[in-house]
């Protein structure tokens, strides 16, 4: 249980998946509640041409700052392009992933190693995480919680009342970009190591599977924090296990996600009897709600 950490490159998987843990709980539940998940997927897979050009100007130390200035970037256009209502979330969305992606496979497919490197960036390396990353991470991991810390009350009445938290003077454009950019700094944390797929699952999937225990936002972000944690420990000796002693090549991220998965799914019943429980509402509401249907 503890003998495979004993080496670096699995202690820093696990301490890599530790930090994600500690930021992609409590900002999935804010992804979660604003029904953010299609913004983070495309978040996810914008920073690709960031890499690419970060990686063919400065080598594997332009990596970081091509995924950061991507991210920043495609946090500020979609913020832009959805205020007022002017276009849809759904249609912003959609063009500026599918134009930012295509940029960066077009970039990516003129290197002579497209193939390897566009899985590298799908499925990423978390066993070949180096202790610079896991610096980078950690800054990164701080900055979140910090901005998280600040704007939490403001963010959190932006969420549930928009047109309250305006009304109460908050700016809710800057809002929205301070969330896009929180969610862009986690998926820039992430996405060299652990690839698009798993960081989707650790901004999307630990939330949700919280939310079929308890309905409190505070109680949910700590669940998620603890499951993910979990999956990332239990992934990684599930691939190195069945890699040793089975010979069956099981990659670690891929390990992660369907333990985070199967978490949804093992949660599910306990949501269902949640619901059986409640009390039934009073006779008066039951009627009001008849006549309001009827």
């Amino acid at each position: 249980m503890i003998e495979p950490f004993t080496l670096p490159f699995m202690a820093r998987a696990l301490a890599e998946i530790g930090l994600l843990a500690l930021v992609c709980g409590p900002v999935s539940v804010f992804v979660f509640a604003r029904r953010l998940s299609f913004v983070s997927d495309a978040i996810t897979h914008t920073v690709f041409p960031g890499v690419v050009i970060g990686f063919v100007a400065g080598g594997l130390q332009g990596l970081f700052v091509g995924a950061l200035v991507a991210g920043v970037v495609t946090a500020a256009v979609l913020t832009v392009m959805t205020r007022g209502g002017r276009v849809s979330d759904d249609a912003a969305t959609a063009v500026v992933l599918t134009a930012m992606f295509s940029l960066g496979v077009v970039l990516v497919s003129r290197r002579t190693s497209y193939t390897a490197d566009l899985t590298s960036f799908l499925f990423g390396r978390l066993l070949t995480v180096t202790p610079r990353q896991l610096a980078e991470t950690a800054v990164l991991a701080v900055v979140v919680l910090v901005a998280l810390l600040i704007g939490a009350r403001a963010l959190l009445f932006r969420t549930f009342d928009p047109a309250g938290a305006a009304a109460a003077g908050f700016r809710v454009a800057w809002l929205d970009l301070w969330l896009n950019i929180v969610v862009a700094l986690v998926v820039v944390a992430a996405v060299r190591a652990v690839g698009t797929i798993l960081v989707v699952a650790l901004l999307i999937v630990p939330a949700a599977a919280a939310r079929m225990v308890t309905d409190r936002l505070a109680v949910m972000a700590v669940i998620g924090t603890v499951l993910i944690g979990f999956a990332g420990y239990a992934g990684l000796l599930a691939s190195w296990t069945a890699s040793l002693h089975y010979g069956v090549a099981l990659t670690s991220a891929s390990s992660v996600v369907l333990l985070l998965v199967a978490a949804y799914l093992l949660l599910i019943p306990v949501r269902l009897l949640r619901d059986r429980r409640r009390p039934a509402p009073p006779a008066t509401e039951r009627n009001s709600a008849h006549e309001l249907v009827g």
